[in-house]
């Protein structure tokens, strides 16, 4: 048996002290007074240090993955070796599971990303696939974002989806003048970001994407069908309109990723579905596109969810940020990052709390240097798979 000592346990509704957690094989036993089970010959005991006990923390949208393969749009590095690297830095943020989040697009909108191509799409997919059952640290999972302009590539999806390798599937549009790039001006400012483009050149731009065809409601309904029918759960993306969250909902869509106002997140949360707002947000005060703000959407209670989206340190760090600069309960926020995406992926019977029966993946988290939060030991399946030291 693993025995967590001198550790303040983080569960779903209160954060318990003067306990200790005990783990045996894979999952975990129970939650017990301090001291309450003497400790056998072969048992071994972990000293929190007054740490945080919590839950592994579940991000279930990051495109990360396709930074760590190819740092450059020229520059591709094998697969298997970025996975194998990136694990080894999400489990440093405490991140236990990790849903990978792998575009299915027509277009680049911004600049050419061969990690999307089609080929790449199923090498990664089924890299993620063959990770289950080799040694690995993290949980990986494949979340399928699909481009609405893309009308090429739904066989491809689909195949994905009968074929048990996607976990979540997202519908996506970034046609500028709605969604995410509603503010035209914005799109624009971010175009030049990534390129040297002239006003006509922008605008021929706008244009292409404004008019290019869209897959018909009946193709993303049959998709959203036999998704639901496999067990998947369906988000949508960047959410706009209140006439929107119904339209989805109707999917069968149970998830509204990245809604773009606090009344479309109010609205999603009135219809009963999970919201999903970006950590980094949290640490920049505000988002990087001009919509709506994380910290607020979460103190008004209309996102319970946070990911990591592109930072992967950013989810540790906004528990705390918003528990310390707002006044949030920090069971509440630990929650926002593992029972509710574990609840949004139906992942909650297995994992996502610290509860008798799931599977032990568990963190301690300590505080250094004016109360940073670092990750100094996770488990995953109930084995110790990190450990660090500050000196």
């Amino acid at each position: 048996m693993l025995i967590i000592k001198n550790g303040k346990i983080v569960t779903e509704h209160m954060i318990l002290e003067s306990r200790d957690l005990l783990i045996r094989d894979e999952l975990i036993v129970a939650i017990v007074s301090a001291g309450s089970v003497e400790a056998g010959e072969n048992d071994e005991i972990i000293d929190a240090r007054g740490g945080y006990v919590s839950p592994g923390l579940i991000d279930v949208h990051s495109d990360y993955i396709e930074h760590m393969s190819a740092p450059r749009p020229s520059s591709m590095m094998d697969f298997s070796l970025s996975l194998h690297e990136f694990e080894r830095e999400l489990i440093g943020h405490g991140i236990t599971t990790m849903f990978h989040s792998l575009s299915i697009y027509r277009k680049a909108l911004f600049s050419e990303k061969p990690i999307r191509n089609a080929e790449n799409v199923q090498k990664f997919a089924d890299l993620i696939e063959e990770s289950h059952s080799r040694r690995h640290l993290v949980r990986h999972r494949f979340h399928a974002r699909y481009e609405l302009d893309n009308l090429e590539r739904t066989d491809e999806l689909m195949e994905y989806i009968t074929g048990k390798k996607v976990h979540l599937v997202s519908f996506m549009d970034h046609t500028p003048g709605q969604g995410q790039y509603r503010d035209l001006e914005m799109y624009r400012k971010t175009l030049k970001g990534y390129q040297t483009l002239s006003e006509a050149e922008l605008d021929d731009i706008i244009k292409d994407s404004q008019s290019a065809k869209k897959l018909t409601f009946e193709t993303i309904q049959k998709i959203a069908k036999v998704a639901l029918e496999n067990g998947i759960a369906v988000a949508s993306h960047d959410d706009d309109t209140t006439d929107k969250i119904s339209l989805i909902k109707g999917l069968g869509a149970t998830i509204s990723e990245f809604p773009i106002t606090m009344e479309v997140a109010r609205e999603a949360r009135a219809q009963g579905l999970h919201t999903i707002a970006g950590a980094p947000n949290i640490l920049l005060g505000g988002s990087h596109a001009g919509n709506l703000s994380a910290s607020e959407a979460v103190r008004d209670g209309c996102i319970d969810i946070l990911c990591s989206d592109y930072y992967p340190a950013a989810m540790l760090h906004a528990v705390f940020i918003l528990h310390e600069k707002y006044g949030l309960g920090l069971a509440d926020m630990f929650s926002l990052v593992t029972i509710n995406p574990a609840r949004a992926v139906h992942m909650d019977g297995i994992t996502g709390s610290i509860e008798a029966g799931k599977r032990a993946d568990v963190l301690i988290v300590e505080k250094i240097d004016n109360g940073f939060p670092v990750v100094t030991t996770a488990i995953v399946d109930g084995k110790r798979v990190f450990t660090t030291s500050y000196r």
